[in-house]
């Protein structure tokens, strides 16, 4: 009677366990056949004008090559309005680096197989994003979640056309392995990322597809992938949160341009050096290392050396954080930011405004070693020699950095030749008396802190005497 019983328990199990599993298997067949018809296979045509000396060179040895030939390119796109058929994809899918400029021709196919040609709505580089119109009804929208709430260990599903037009559609699973990547695709300062990592399959093709919940609804634009050779799947892809991809789409289509905010600083994250010459309490946060005059910055009273540890509340962890919250705002938004000054937390109100160029960028670059260098007061000779500009329309101070030993820790550290050193710790330096009288104060072995501007940014670094 006793072993009927076990047997009966064990068999319950196994039954119970079996439905689980035909429950799951059930719930990823049913969002793929939700959602599928919203994913569309994009395919693209442009012109490529051979370079003029390249034919040369082949007319040289007696070969003959095109002025002109087509380049095609595959990608993928998913239907977000269905009343007025507009597609969200990629900007790299449907932008032509070489002439700058849209591709020539846009074809998108949807899964009944009928094909219609895309106009281009709006672009936006900074995102990757990019928004799509067809001449299409009976189409079907996907539905967009919030992916503020999604968690790491999620399942999530990608949809795209990897690889070729005849293995479009195509379903991979796979849980959210991380959130908040950036520094993932190559750009420059004016790049936003903030991206959603996942081990769903993605490759080539797929740019531009579905990342989607288990609810079925749209939580990420596929973007990108990490492999050893750039070209298959390793376990490590990314895509555009939801939340970024609402926003974008919205401002496209109503303003033709995205609406970002600005705060008017450059900053580094926090290097183990700069935490420990700083006298740091935490390694989160980034530190501000210059201040737009007139910017939003300006006007609220931040100043050089500050740590921005938390935008509304939210902890910051490092700047390209801080840089999405602050783009992502609405200008005219007022803010709080709670700073670390001089060991002390305070918040500080910041009145944002519209971006309209570059005023904020985020400055990396450290690595301290050795040591050597060679500076002089200032000099209108010097002033002119390396383009030293005041950003206060004050009279310039400091000391210029006239050499750099080849292979010191100056150099590795970053130091270049033209640079003026501002401020030397906490003290500010107005000439070479005061930086001799500063550095004599640093014992041998111990770690210096430098604020250098160059250009019109400033940056701190760390050096060891």
């Amino acid at each position: 009677m006793k072993k009927i019983f076990i047997i009966l328990i064990a068999s319950s199990a196994l039954f119970s366990q079996g439905s689980m599993f035909k429950q799951f298997s059930n719930s990823f067949a049913d969002i793929a056949e939700n959602v599928n018809e919203s994913v569309v296979t994009i395919t693209t045509t442009n012109t490529i004008t051979m370079d003029e000396d390249v034919q040369n060179f082949y007319k040289y040895w007696g070969r003959s090559v095109p002025e002109e030939f087509e380049s095609k390119s595959l990608g993928s796109g998913v239907i977000v309005d269905e009343e007025n058929a507009y597609i969200v994809t990629n900007h790299h899918v449907i932008f032509d680096e070489r002439s700058d400029k849209p591709v020539d021709e846009i074809m998108v196919e949807l899964m009944d197989k009928r094909i219609f040609k895309a106009t281009v709505v709006g672009l936006d580089q900074g995102t990757d994003l990019a928004i799509l119109q067809i001449e299409a009804d009976n189409i079907k929208a996907v539905p967009i979640g919030d992916s503020e709430v999604i968690r790491v260990g999620e399942w999530v599903l990608a949809i795209g056309s990897p690889f070729s037009e005849s293995l479009s559609h195509t379903v991979t699973a796979g849980i959210i392995s991380a959130i908040g990547r950036n520094n993932v695709m190559r750009g420059s300062g004016n790049t936003y990322q903030n991206f959603i990592q996942t081990d769903a399959a993605i490759n080539p093709g797929n740019s531009g597809g579905a990342l989607l919940n288990m609810d079925g609804e749209l939580i990420g634009i596929n973007a990108a992938i990490a492999s050893g050779s750039g070209r298959s799947n390793a376990g490590i892809g990314f895509a555009i949160p939801s939340s970024i991809v609402t926003k974008v789409m919205s401002d496209l289509i109503s303003k033709g341009y995205v609406v970002r905010s600005f705060l008017g600083i450059y900053m580094q994250d926090i290097s183990e050096d700069l935490y420990d010459t700083m006298d740091l309490k935490s390694r989160k946060g980034t530190i501000v290392s210059d201040i737009v005059e007139g910017s939003p910055a300006d006007k609220s009273g931040l100043e050089s050396g500050d740590v921005i540890i938390n935008f509304e509340g939210k902890e910051i962890t490092n700047g390209a954080e801080l840089k999405n919250l602050v783009s992502s705002t609405n200008p005219g938004a007022k803010i709080t930011l709670t700073i670390s000054r001089e060991g002390k937390v305070k918040d500080i109100d910041v009145v944002l405004e519209e971006r309209s160029g570059d005023e904020m960028a985020s400055n990396t670059q450290n690595a301290y070693n050795e040591f050597g260098l060679s500076v002089l007061d200032i000099t209108n000779d010097l002033i002119e020699k390396y383009d030293i500009k005041s950003s206060r329309n004050s009279d310039i101070e400091g000391v210029v950095v006239v050499d750099v030993v080849e292979g010191g820790i100056a150099e590795k550290s970053d130091m270049q030749e033209g640079d003026l050193i501002t401020r030397i710790g906490r003290q500010k330096i107005s000439n070479l008396k005061m930086f001799k009288a500063e550095m004599s104060k640093y014992e041998k072995d111990t770690k210096i802190l430098f604020l250098v501007k160059r250009g019109n940014a400033s940056r701190f670094l760390t050096l060891r005497r």
